[in-house]
């Protein structure tokens, strides 16, 4: 398998594009605890093992975690511990969040 090196700002926009989706979100939260299994994610998470399998795909794609094969079964991780350490670092974010500027925050389409 190819591995291909990206750009700073690509990896950022990677991230962002991986924490834009609450399932992925909570899959790094979750490795970033440590390695799972798919069964273990789909289980905690609470989502369908193939759902699952779609958004690890996805973060694989996007270069945040690794597939370590364990005989019959597959392990996934972060690709690099400085992923756990950025997520730890914007979970200590504070937002002053202005709803005025947008006023569709109950809605799926705004943040």
């Amino acid at each position: 398998m190819e591995t291909v090196v990206v750009t700073q700002r690509d990896a950022l926009t990677r991230f962002g594009y991986a924490l834009s989706d609450s399932t992925r979100t909570q899959v790094l939260l979750r490795l970033r605890a440590g390695a799972a299994y798919p069964s273990e994610l789909a289980e905690t998470i609470g989502v369908s093992r193939q759902a699952l399998s779609n958004h690890l795909a996805c973060l694989r794609g996007c270069g945040l975690v690794v597939a370590v094969p364990e005989g019959r079964r597959t392990r996934y991780e972060l690709a690099d511990r400085r992923i756990g350490h950025a997520l730890g670092d914007l979970l200590g974010l504070v937002l002053a969040v202005d709803p005025a500027c947008c006023v569709d925050s109950e809605d799926e389409g705004c943040c």
